[in-house]
């Protein structure tokens, strides 16, 4: 069976594949009425083992939804794509043919479809995490979120932090951008994350996280870079010794919907699944740091080493990569620019 459908013919068939017409009878007053259809079904998916916060997060926004519309939706989760065989970046498409109700991808993922999302993957846009979640709350967000419902079949509904990424690899430490010389380093499907790390001197690779995963326990991969929650929830912290505290990037992932099936949900429902999202945000967030401090230390304990960057160390980063800076002025329109200071 091919693995684009699989998960249509499995036995959760349909669940995000939405009928488009209300399945509430509304009463005058515009509550629920008597159920007259079969319940909408919802089917929330992510690409994250049952026991890591994305995954308590989406159950979060589904159990909400189906306590308050009981018997009125159908919801159901499937937590890991890739344990179907499914790659990471196959949760686009899922989603975007309905096949998958709900879903949340690393923004680096929408590059392709919507280039303006690229200036999110700006190297050191943000100074701290307090920043950064201001600004993926406020207009720098929504303005993100407008240009992928204009791109794609979508609903954006939030952002799940991703958090600040790190470099980490089998060959050596790395305290300034000369150490990364010649590292072959997985990145994201992203052209600036890729020249990104050709100013920082290494030999970027996109690929899937399924691809990088075989490739750094089969040792053809000298780097990667992620959150140590990602490096430790993929087992990469078992083949890496070296990890630096970079904080290179900071990603977030958009929360979004199938569209059509979206915009044909009575509005108590659509609204619903918003405060849902805007729920799910905040405690995915605080999950988010914990989880973060957690996988340091499973780093440490399986023999590794974290390097922090002293600030001189820091601003030859900054400084290795200044021309991206440049680059990026004649890519993205102003409005764009100014909200990461780059006008």
């Amino acid at each position: 069976m091919r693995r684009r459908d699989f998960l249509k013919t499995s036995t959760v068939a349909g669940a995000g594949t939405l009928v488009a017409r209300s399945v509430f009878a509304q009463n005058p007053g515009g509550a629920p009425a008597v159920q007259t259809r079969r319940p909408i079904r919802i089917l929330l998916g992510g690409y994250a083992p049952a026991n890591n916060g994305f995954s308590f997060a989406i159950k979060r926004i589904g159990d909400r939804v189906a306590a308050k519309f009981k018997g009125e939706v159908d919801v159901k989760y499937v937590y890991n794509i890739l344990d179907l065989g499914y790659r990471a970046d196959d949760i686009l498409w899922l989603v975007e043919s309905g096949v998958l109700t709900l879903g949340y991808q690393s923004s680096s993922y929408f590059t392709e479809r919507v280039p303006d999302i690229g200036i999110a993957d700006l190297p050191f846009i943000f100074a701290d995490t307090l920043t950064a979640r201001g600004a993926m709350d406020g207009r720098f967000g929504r303005i993100l979120a407008e240009r992928i419902e204009a791109g794609m079949d979508l609903r954006v509904l939030g952002w799940f932090e991703n958090g600040f990424r790190h470099v980490s690899n089998r060959v050596r430490p790395i305290r300034m951008p000369s150490d990364m010389k010649g590292l072959t380093i997985r990145v994201l499907p992203s052209k600036v994350q890729a020249r990104t790390f050709e100013l920082l001197g290494a030999i970027p690779k996109i690929m899937d996280l399924t691809e990088a995963i075989a490739a750094v326990k089969a040792g053809t991969l000298d780097a990667q870079e992620n959150p140590f929650l990602n490096t430790v929830t993929y087992g990469v912290h078992n083949f890496h010794k070296f990890h630096t505290a970079t904080n290179h990037f900071y990603l977030s992932r958009p929360i979004f919907l199938h569209r059509p099936s979206f915009d044909a949900w009575p509005r108590e429902l659509q609204e619903e699944l918003r405060a849902a999202a805007r729920d799910a945000v905040a405690y995915q967030r605080e999950l988010h740091v914990k989880e973060e401090d957690e996988s340091a230390e499973a780093i440490r304990k399986a023999g590794g080493e974290i390097l922090e960057l002293t600030p001189g160390q820091h601003k030859a980063f900054v400084t290795a990569v200044s021309p991206i800076y440049g680059e990026a002025r004649t890519q993205y329109g102003r409005e764009l620019l100014g909200l990461v200071n780059l006008t």
